[in-house]
C-alpha cells in the first residue's frame, strides 16, 4: 500500500548492499593505488631474490644454460681461500670505519648545535660530501693519493717526507679506504644533530643546576637521549660498510695482493669477471646471512643501551 514503511528487515538489507558496494570500491581503490608498489617489490626484489636462490644450486656462466650442481656451490664457500681474504679485510674496514665515522659525525653534530653564526653554511659544507657521485669521488681521492702529483704527497713533501705509494703497499691500502669513507659523514651528521636538537633544554639545565659538569651532561644526559639515532647510524652503517664496492673497484680492483679485495668487489669477480654466476648467487646469500645476523644482534643488545622516551 503507497505510504506504508518497509519492513526493517528489508532496510537493513539494503544499507547492508550499500555499505558492502562502498567497502568493495574502498577495496579495489587500495588495491589499485598499492599495485606499483606490489609489482615493483615482485618484479625487482623477491623475484630476483629467488632467482639468486635458484642460482646457488646451478653452474652458470651466462652464455649457456644453467646446470644443476646441487650444494656444490655452497660446500666451495668453506675452500676458498679469497672469500676468507674478502671476509677479513671486510670486517677489517667494518670494525674501524663504523666507529670513527660516528665518533666524526657526533663531533660535528655537537659543534654544529652550538648556535654559531653561519652554521647553516657549515651544515651545508659538511653534508655536500655525502650527495656527490661515487665515481666521482672515487676518482678524485685516486688523485688526491697518486704517488706521484697527488696532494697528500705534495704536503708531506713540505715536510720532508718521501713519497709514499698509499694505493699500492697493501699495509697502507685499507686504512687509506677507511680515511676515505670519514668524506660521507654528512648522512650521520645530520641525523645527529636531530637528535642533539630534540634533548630537553630543562634536562641539561637541571643536571647543571645539580652540580654535573660539561663531561657528566654529555655521558649521562646528552648519549642515552640521541642513543636512538646512534643505534640508527650504527645498523646502517654497518650495512653499508659490508657492501663497500665502488671505491675498491675503481682504485685498486681488489689490490695491492687482494688487500682491498672487499667481499661485494669478491662477488662482482665471480660473476662479470670469471662467469661464475652460480658461485656468485651463493656469495651473495652469504652476504645477506651476515648482514642479517650482525643486524639481529644490534637489535637483542638495543635493549641495554638505547633510551626511548615514554610515549615514543
Amino acid at each position: 500500500m503507497k505510504g506504508i514503511t518497509p519492513p526493517m528487515s528489508q532496510q537493513l538489507t539494503g544499507q547492508t548492499r550499500k555499505v558492502s558496494g562502498v567497502r568493495l570500491r574502498e577495496w579495489r581503490d587500495g588495491w589499485l593505488f598499492a599495485l606499483p608498489y606490489i609489482l615493483g617489490l615482485l618484479l625487482y626484489w623477491l623475484g630476483p631474490m629467488g632467482y639468486s636462490l635458484f642460482l646457488t644450486t646451478q653452474k652458470w656462466d651466462m652464455l649457456t644454460s644453467p646446470t644443476w650442481v646441487g650444494l656444490q656451490n655452497y660446500g666451495r664457500l668453506l675452500q676458498d681461500p679469497l672469500l676468507g681474504t674478502s671476509l677479513w679485510n671486510t670486517a677489517y674496514y667494518t670494525f674501524l670505519s663504523v666507529p670513527l665515522k660516528l665518533i666524526l659525525a657526533l663531533a660535528l653534530a655537537m659543534a654544529l648545535n652550538q648556535g654559531l653564526s653561519g652554521q647553516s653554511t657549515y651544515r651545508t659544507i659538511f653534508y655536500l660530501p655525502s650527495i656527490t657521485p661515487a665515481v666521482a669521488a672515487a676518482v678524485v681521492w685516486s688523485q688526491i693519493f697518486n704517488p706521484e702529483f697527488g696532494v697528500v704527497n705534495g704536503i708531506l713533501r713540505i715536510f720532508g717526507v718521501a713519497p709514499i705509494k698509499w694505493l699500492f703497499i697493501p699495509a697502507l691500502a685499507k686504512p687509506v679506504f677507511i680515511f676515505i669513507s670519514l668524506w660521507g659523514i654528512g648522512p650521520q651528521m645530520v641525523i645527529l644533530l636531530a637528535g642533539l636538537q630534540n634533548i630537553p633544554r630543562q634536562l641539561l639545565e637541571a643536571a647543571e643546576i645539580d652540580g654535573a659538569g660539561p663531561w657528566s651532561r654529555f655521558l649521562y644526559v646528552t648519549l642515552p637521549m640521541i642513543s636512538p639515532s646512534l643505534f640508527f647510524n650504527l645498523v646502517i652503517g654497518i650495512i653499508g660498510s659490508f657492501q663497500v664496492f665502488t671505491t675498491a673497484f675503481i682504485l685498486t680492483r681488489g689490490g695491492p695482493q687482494n688487500a682491498t679485495l672487499f667481499l661485494v668487489l669478491y662477488l662482482y669477480q665471480n660473476g662479470f669477471n670469471w662467469f661464475k654466476m652460480g658461485y656468485a648467487a651463493t656469495v651473495s646469500w652469504l652476504l645477506f646471512a651476515i648482514i642479517m645476523v650482525f643486524t639481529l644482534l644490534q637489535l637483542k643488545l638495543s635493549g641495554s643501551w638505547v633510551y626511548y622516551e615514554a610515549g615514543a
